[in-house]
């Protein structure tokens, strides 16, 4: 085998958190985004405790909920600014997670959010990474992607604009 063949087979081989989320995928339809949800929320706590829910985490898209409780809640009624951005962290960064290689590190970099108009009720992010995005994530050991997220409310309108750039490097052995 080559060097390159070498290099694809392990670019290609699902990480520790990839095998995870395949798992919840064998559990019955109702289950699976409750067990992705409850691996997530033990992972990263903040999320957990937040209220944080993964709806979908398949290939290049993550669909991740919040939904507008109180503990989520600023002093008007909507789901706070800060949840907002941690819900935009989630959705991008669970979704980098299952793309890199166990031998990488991921790093948030930057976070860019536009605050447009004030929400109304549960928020939607739905995350998404290209062809390109994904093979560098495979095989640059260092390297960064800007990725994509918009965030719903319940009526259907973007009250946030978002994007996280996610770097990544070896983890130190």
């Amino acid at each position: 085998m080559s060097q390159a063949q070498s290099q694809q087979q392990t670019a290609t081989k699902p990480n520790k958190l990839q095998r995870i989320v395949s798992k919840c995928y064998q559990l019955p339809a109702a289950l699976q985004a409750f067990a992705l949800s409850t691996v997530f929320g033990r992972v990263i706590k903040f999320a957990g405790t937040a209220g944080v829910e993964v709806l979908e985490l398949k290939g290049s898209r993550s669909v991740l909920r919040l939904k507008n409780r109180k503990k989520a809640q600023n002093h008007i009624g909507s789901v706070h600014a800060a949840a907002t951005g941690l819900l935009a962290e989630s959705a991008t960064g669970f979704l980098v997670g299952i793309h890199l290689p166990d031998s990488k590190l991921p790093l948030l970099k930057q976070m860019q959010i536009d605050y447009i108009k004030r929400s109304s009720g549960d928020l939607t992010a739905v995350a998404t990474l290209t062809d390109e995005q994904i093979a560098a994530m495979h095989n640059d050991d260092k390297g960064e992607v800007t990725v994509a997220v918009t965030i719903t409310d319940s009526a259907g309108v973007e009250p946030v604009n978002a994007s996280m750039t996610w770097a990544w490097i070896p983890k130190k052995r």
